[in-house]
């Protein structure tokens, strides 16, 4: 009795299965038939939550990701991390503190913290952190540092950003690089009135500006050009006349900005530096030597909000920064060598032993702002699917977006545009999908995405 109860269920989804799959289909050509499509790459998968294959178009074949990088990293993160990982920033000193002088140096360093000084975190803004490193030091008993103030941030490598981000990114805020010490998430506003700067977020520490604005237009068409540990910033493009607009940058040495914060902070409650204040590569590029952050001693210690509160924002926002340090986390966890380029191969060797092809994800970075991001549709799909039987999976899944009624993250870059998440359909049928559109030109590359998986719904 039961195996004719099956037959009508059976024959109903096998009949939805087509009918989506035939609108799929119908929707796909319509849309790269399109002038706008006339050179442009499309790869397309879409599954049942069990992996069965609805439909696909040039499904293996690799594309620009974008932003939908960030599902693999965030996800493999997760799993090796833990959601409960938190990173730690701490505060020590070398020589000896006498009647209130401390006779030596005093330094902060960090094992790469991103949010350090987020404005995201209600506990955790940029006063918080300050003013419990105050109360740490006044209890220790320091009231004038004799020596150095040094932030330490060697606990990653040199190279803060991807090689192959392009240059026109690195300067905008979404171009931050990731630090052994990272500080208001690397970035700062400027408010600009047409082409005349007006102030900033807060004063960057030892940089000069070369403006060459226009004015024109009704959008902000500017671009930020900074290099990190770089003294010289350079702004240019069109911004609108008449109005002042909000242009975010990069903080081209976020360590040095927190160090003279820090010692503003101190000045200002009291408490003197004598010493030159510096970070660990800064003496590096000077050609010096200066000690690590000595492991005795330590007066403060400061947690992140932990990993799963932080995938969120990756997701949510889209943080580049966020990405990339994780990037670099699992490369020093998992490997002790905090380098792009060990912490992206740890990342292919993650999801190749979860049974994805190494072949269709050819990763160049954490967060997929690089161009060299060359991933399938299919690989992003098993992606899903591995991590929706998790246990960290609520975690993962609540940073997802809601985007024209499907929850999915979307990744932007040039010409190009990306799709990847989860949808249930009216009639209870859960589909996986990723869709990847590269080089489609003019016209509203999103709108024309959304008509195709429009016909999941």
């Amino acid at each position: 009795m039961k195996y004719f109860l099956l037959i009508p269920l059976l024959v109903t989804q096998t009949y939805f299965s087509q009918s989506v799959s035939a609108d799929l289909d119908k929707s796909v050509k319509e849309m790269m038939s399109a002038s706008n499509a006339l050179s442009a790459n499309l790869s397309f998968y879409v599954s049942d939550e069990n992996g069965n294959l609805v439909y696909e178009f040039n499904g293996n074949k690799g594309l620009s990701t974008a932003s939908t990088q960030k599902i693999f990293t965030s996800a493999a993160a997760l799993e090796t991390l833990g959601k409960d990982y938190q990173w730690k920033t701490t505060a020590s000193y070398s020589g000896k503190i006498s009647n209130g002088n401390l006779e030596g140096d005093f330094y902060i360093t960090s094992n790469g913290d991103p949010t350090l000084g987020s404005w995201r975190y209600e506990a955790y803004k940029p006063e918080n952190f300050k003013q419990k490193l105050l109360e740490a030091i006044r209890k220790s008993g320091i009231k004038k540092i004799t020596g150095d103030l040094i932030v330490d941030d060697s606990y990653f490598d040199f190279q803060s950003t991807p090689g192959g981000w392009p240059w026109n990114d690195l300067g905008n805020y979404y171009g931050a690089g990731t630090f052994g010490v990272n500080w208001k998430e690397n970035q700062f506003d400027i408010n600009i009135n047409g082409n005349q700067i007006k102030n900033y977020s807060y004063d960057l520490d030892n940089v000069n500006w070369i403006n060459d604005l226009k004015t024109g237009g009704s959008s902000d068409q500017s671009l930020i050009f900074t290099a990190p540990h770089s003294e010289t910033a350079l702004i240019n493009g069109m911004l609108p006349g008449g109005k002042t607009t909000t242009v975010s940058g990069a903080t081209p040495n976020p360590p040095m900005q927190l160090a003279a914060e820090v010692k503003k902070l101190l000045e200002e409650n009291g408490i003197s530096v004598s010493g030159k204040v510096t970070t660990y590569y800064n003496e590096r590029l000077a050609g010096k030597s200066v000690s690590k952050a000595p492991s005795a001693n330590v007066i403060f210690e400061y947690k992140s909000p932990t990993l799963d509160k932080i995938v969120y924002w990756l997701m949510r926002k889209s943080i580049n920064l966020y990405a990339e340090t994780l990037i670099k986390t699992m490369a020093k966890e998992k490997r002790n060598d905090p380098t792009f380029e060990t912490g992206v191969d740890f990342l292919k060797d993650f999801w190749k032993s979860k049974g994805i092809n190494p072949n269709m994800i050819n990763f160049a970075d954490g967060s997929g702002l690089s161009p060299q991001n060359y991933v399938s549709p299919k690989a992003q799909v098993q992606a899903l699917i591995y991590s929706k039987k998790q246990s960290w999976f609520d975690a993962f899944y609540e940073g997802f977006p809601t985007q024209n009624g499907i929850k999915m993250k979307s990744g932007t870059i040039k010409d190009s545009k990306s799709f990847a998440g989860y949808q249930t359909s009216k009639n209870g049928k859960n589909y996986v999908f990723s869709i990847i559109l590269n080089n489609y030109q003019g016209g509203s590359i999103s709108n024309a995405l959304f008509k195709v998986l429009d016909n999941l719904k």
